[in-house]
């Protein structure tokens, strides 16, 4: 494993955990995203699934990205962020033995987010072109494949559900920086559904989350999935019976996991569509 800039942002150092597989490559390659309610968390809950991919013939981009604050909001900041990383890893590719037409992106809870959006919307005008003095600016973010592990796609349902939930820590809010009777429209253009069309359907999909999932709606999933199959999309879920949220930072080695659980699902999805 090795640590990498693979951005700077308005004088933040942005960073990755890169593990690589051995042999000459090229290989197919994913880029992690960490949940934590676009506040908190980091890369390092890749770090047993940086070996175990790269055991098995995959490069893992574990990346950091700017996060929210009590008074300050992260949204564009994150999706520029992850942007990105998509581009620095296609435009190092032959550093890291990348093949840079088989490249993934994959993200859990507010990560599932990010990944998903970028996956759907990093070219869309409402987020293109933002840091244009970047090294790899000009790479496209289009990615062959996206997993949302228990994610959230649809800005106003996960509002709705954290009056509920969380009523003193409203993430959604606090991200976007606004409710949704202020600016609807932030909403909108920040959830991952508002892309879901027939003509922008040339990403898999993989979805999975937990059946006691109580922190993240598992609706959001469900819709999200029935949605991208009406747009003609190629999409599928893993559905983890007994486990809840947070899982995927556990390691997919141990057979005491949800991770584990998972795993297998994760694997055949990469081979036979990344």
């Amino acid at each position: 494993m090795a640590v990498v800039e693979y951005a700077r942002h308005d004088g933040v150092a942005l960073l990755g955990d890169i593990y690589v597989p051995d042999g000459p490559g090229p290989f197919p390659a994913l880029i992690g995203v960490h949940g934590g309610g676009w506040q908190q968390g980091s890369r390092d809950i890749y770090k047993h699934w940086g070996p175990f991919l790269a055991a098995r013939g995959y490069v893992l981009l574990a990346v950091d990205y700017r996060t929210a604050a009590p008074g300050r909001k992260s949204y564009p900041d994150a999706v520029h962020d992850v942007r990105a990383a998509v581009q620095f890893l296609k435009g190092e590719a032959a550093s890291y033995k990348v093949d840079p037409a088989r490249v993934a992106l994959i993200g859990d809870s507010a990560g599932g987010h990010l990944a998903t959006l970028v996956a759907l919307a990093g070219d869309h005008p409402t987020f293109a072109g933002a840091y244009l003095d970047d090294k790899h600016a000009a790479q496209s973010t289009k990615v062959k494949c996206a997993v949302g592990v228990y994610g959230i796609y649809d800005m106003v349902r996960q509002w709705n559900s954290d009056q509920i939930s969380r009523p003193r820590n409203q993430i959604s809010e606090q991200f976007l920086g606004a409710a949704p009777m202020d600016d609807r429209r932030v909403f909108f253009d920040a959830s991952p559904m508002s892309y879901v069309t027939m003509a922008n359907n040339n990403t898999a999909f993989l979805l999975t989350y937990g059946t006691e999932d109580d922190i993240v709606d598992r609706g959001q999933s469900d819709d999200f999935l029935l949605a991208l199959k009406q747009a003609k999309f190629w999409a599928r879920n893993a559905v983890i019976q007994g486990w809840g949220h947070y899982w995927m930072g556990t390691s997919p080695e141990d057979p005491a996991t949800g991770a584990a659980l998972f795993a297998p699902r994760l694997l055949r999805f990469l081979e036979d569509m990344l």
